[in-house]
Formats: C-alpha cells, sequence, structure tokens
C-alpha cells in the first residue's frame, strides 16, 4: 500500500494578531487567504461551527487556494450539541447543503466536535452516525468525530467509529482526554497545547516528536491531517510551519 500524504495546518486565517507577523505588513485582507495557503498545506474552517456560509463564499476559497491545497470544515454546533443526536438529521442535511461541497477535491474531512458534558449513549451514537452521509452532490465525504468526555474510552464507540470509517480526533489538550485509536483510513489531530514563550510554540524536542508521530500516523497508507490550534494561537503559524519543515 502506498503512502498516504500528511498535511498540516491551522485554523482559519483570519486572525488580528497575525498580521505583521504571519502575513506581512500591508497584505490586503482579501489576500490573506492566498497568503495562508501558500505556506501551510490545510485549514480548519471554524466559522461553520457557528453560522451558515453561502455556495459563493466556499467558491472564492477554493479558487484563492493551490490545486492540492485542502480545507477542512467544522460541522454545524446545532447538529452536535443537543440532547438527542439520533434527531440531528434536518441541521446536519442543512449543514451540508450549505455549499461546502463547491469545495469539491478541496474539501477535506468534516469535523463534528462534541462538548465536554457529551456522555457515550452507544444506541443514540450509533443512530448519529448513521445519518453521516458518504457522498454528497458527487462529493466524496471525510467525518472526523471530537468527543470530549472520558465515556467515550469504550470499545463499543471505537468499533462503531471503525465501521463507519469516521476518524476518532486525536486531540492533545490538557483540558480533554485524548483518544490515540485510529478508526478510518485518515487521521485528524488536534494540537492544542502551545506556548506563547516557545517561539514555534512548541519546543524543538517536541516538534521532533509530532513529525515522528505523523509519520507513523501515515504509514500503511493513511492521510494524515494536523493542526494546530487554540493553545497559544498567535504561535500555530510558526508551529505549522517548524513542523511541515521537519516532515519534509
Amino acid at each position: 500500500m502506498a503512502d498516504g500524504r500528511i498535511r498540516v495546518g491551522i485554523g482559519g486565517w483570519t486572525y488580528e494578531p497575525w498580521r505583521g507577523t504571519f502575513f506581512p505588513k500591508g497584505l490586503p485582507h482579501a489576500r490573506e487567504l492566498e497568503h495562508a495557503a501558500s505556506r501551510v498545506s490545510a485549514i480548519e474552517v471554524n466559522g461553520t461551527y457557528y453560522r451558515l456560509q453561502s455556495p459563493d463564499s466556499f467558491r472564492k476559497w477554493a479558487a484563492a487556494v493551490p490545486d492540492d491545497f485542502v480545507f477542512t470544515v467544522k460541522a454545524s454546533r446545532y447538529c452536535t450539541n443537543r440532547k438527542v443526536l439520533a434527531e440531528a438529521g434536518e441541521s446536519i442535511d442543512r449543514f451540508l447543503g450549505q455549499g461546502l461541497t463547491e469545495l469539491g477535491s478541496k474539501l477535506g474531512p468534516i469535523l463534528w466536535q462534541f462538548m465536554g458534558t457529551k456522555h457515550f449513549d452507544a444506541e443514540d451514537f450509533a443512530a448519529f452516525l448513521a445519518l453521516l452521509p458518504e457522498r454528497r452532490d458527487g462529493v466524496r465525504l471525510r467525518h472526523a468525530l471530537e468527543v470530549r468526555h472520558e465515556s467515550f474510552n469504550d470499545p463499543a464507540f471505537f468499533e462503531m467509529a471503525r465501521k463507519a470509517n469516521a476518524a476518532v480526533v486525536f486531540a492533545d489538550s490538557r483540558e480533554h482526554p485524548c483518544f490515540p485509536e485510529q478508526t478510518a483510513d485518515f487521521t485528524y489531530a488536534r494540537l492544542q497545547d502551545a506556548e506563547e514563550a516557545e517561539p514555534a510554540g512548541y519546543t524543538s524536542e517536541a516538534l521532533d516528536r509530532w513529525a515522528e508521530q505523523a509519520k507513523a500516523w501515515r504509514d500503511g497508507g493513511r492521510d494524515v491531517f494536523v493542526f494546530m490550534i487554540n493553545g497559544a494561537k498567535v504561535r500555530a503559524p510558526a508551529a505549522a510551519e517548524a513542523l511541515m519543515a521537519r516532515l519534509g
């Protein structure tokens, strides 16, 4: 089996403290996405968690980045922040129908993020996974599940994720448990422990370890998505670039 590809990215591209640091001084705001896409290989779109976007927005984003660039998209909170996940069908359809397939081949995994108070209910979660389609408008959909409660550390959860080819997010965070199980043909990692005192967010030794971990995930053909997200956000671009340099 051929090796997969490792992509390293950041969350979003509109962030004031990046102006004059990651973004050259005087760069027009309209060109910030173009610049970011020239420096990292993926971006996690977080705005879709809070509100729907227009098809035209997705088309413009796709046009602004290189052909091999990928956007991952965080699902609407109305899909995941609910008592009964099995009742999320209408919200999921609305989210998927907003135009994100206009990204075409530049659409990476969809991130379904659950609150830390959400407990694992096997029957309800299985019903939720059944609502996630494999394709939309002819575009393949890949699904990543970021669960944040220790009750998900359950073989039943990992098995249902594996059957759905849904990745359980590897979240390096001080606030939430980390689930290292690999349950899909891709890995989705969110590294959330950067420190502002470190120019690259992480020590050189830590970045070396993350590079080796990313390569280990890739072995055997798995695509890997690693995002420098949260933590000391001002350092996220430097952390991403430092990791990319180690990966060659």
